[in-house]
């Protein structure tokens, strides 16, 4: 049974930064989400809000309308912010700690680690409740070192990479493995940040807390105990961009997965990096040229992140996308998740054949 959690994201619920709080919104095998907070949205439905499609997550003006309105106190507050800027603001501290006086366990995904906040060790002790930090990182003797075995893996590992960070990497990865179980295949995801975690993932770890040789281990060690359970098929988060100069997570991740075969994410509409708007967003051309010249695997697909693009636009720009570079394209959330599939099926013919009703439908 998934416990009850109400999320934080004042200002920021539907936009990049809000990507913690939109993740959950769309999907968490871990928690309930009760209520998001964020007054500028207060009265919508959150799914509503966020794809069009309502789903009885109601948005709060403020933490006490919250607790007035709800049957019953949630046990989680998530901050669910994902901002540039990792610290924690005054007013946002006092939330925090009103949550913690409220009976509530916290939960957060900031690189400011609130368990080691003194308030907030004290406060906790005095409502015994518990801080989670997901992105804190496990003590060094826990964590791994690459090994190398990840050249063994003959299961097929498929990376979602992205022009950017904050375009939806994360989001297609989860419907490509909802739609590859719904074939009927044993498909697993591999979560490399801090709402992969949150949601529940199974495997995986926040990879941009880490140093860089903990960080490829790690990503690599996943996958090595994801193929205990003899997967199919495999399926990684991206973070960030190779390209991207802020971020080195990238190309941790692909020395760590090795993939098989990539899918590229891309915003068309987005002209500048997120919170960087001094640095012009990479070409598709260049982005593909840089992850295959550094991983050498090949770009199978590419998806699409609509913003600020209407139904028409997304059609469009799929058209010439296609025609372009002769790759299967789509946006997993307006459409769906089959073109990729396909294509999958055809690089990796056992991805049919392991599906019986899928083989007679073949014939």
């Amino acid at each position: 049974m998934k416990t009850s959690a109400i999320v934080y994201c004042e200002n920021e619920f539907g936009k990049l930064d809000g990507k913690v709080a939109n993740g959950l919104v769309r999907h968490s095998d871990k928690y309930k989400i009760v209520g998001v907070i964020d007054s500028t949205k207060s009265g919508l439905d959150a799914g509503e809000y966020l794809d069009g499609i309502k789903n009885e997550i109601p948005i709060f003006q403020n933490f006490n309308q919250a607790i007035e309105i709800l049957d019953s106190i949630p046990e989680y507050f998530i901050y669910g912010i994902a901002p540039l800027q990792p610290l924690l603001n005054d007013e946002e501290r006092k939330i925090i700690y009103t949550a913690i006086k409220a009976g509530m366990h916290i939960l957060s995904g900031l690189p400011e680690f609130l368990s080691d906040d003194e308030v907030c060790i004290r406060l906790s002790k005095k409502y015994n409740v518990s801080i989670f930090d997901v992105r804190k990182p496990p003590p060094k003797e826990n964590l791994h070192l690459f090994t190398g075995k990840i050249r063994g893996v003959q299961t097929p590992i498929i990376k979602i990479s992205g022009t950017d960070c904050a375009v939806g990497k994360r989001t297609t990865a989860l419907k490509l493995v909802e739609a590859l179980k719904n074939e009927g295949l044993n498909a697993i995801f591999i979560t490399t940040g801090q709402t992969g975690m949150l949601q529940g993932s199974k495997y995986g770890i926040a990879i941009d807390v880490l140093s860089s040789g903990f960080a490829t281990g790690e990503v690599e060690n996943a996958i090595l105990e994801a193929i205990k359970e003899q997967p199919d098929i495999i399926v990684v988060e991206g973070q960030g961009a190779l390209s991207h100069p802020a971020f080195t997570s990238s190309s941790a991740i692909l020395r760590g997965a090795m993939p098989k075969a990539i899918i590229l994410q891309h915003p068309p509409k987005r002209r500048t990096r997120c919170d960087f708007p001094e640095i012009l967003m990479p070409t598709l051309e260049s982005e593909i040229k840089m992850l295959e010249s550094f991983s050498g695997s090949k770009v199978i697909a590419i998806t699409i992140n609509h913003e600020d693009m209407n139904d028409q636009e997304v059609e469009t720009i799929t058209k010439a996308y296609e025609e372009k570079y002769q790759l299967p394209v789509t946006d997993v959330l307006k459409n769906d998740c089959s073109k990729l599939v396909e294509k999958l099926q055809e690089i990796f013919p056992d991805l049919i054949r392991v599906n019986p009703l899928l083989c007679q439908s073949q014939e």
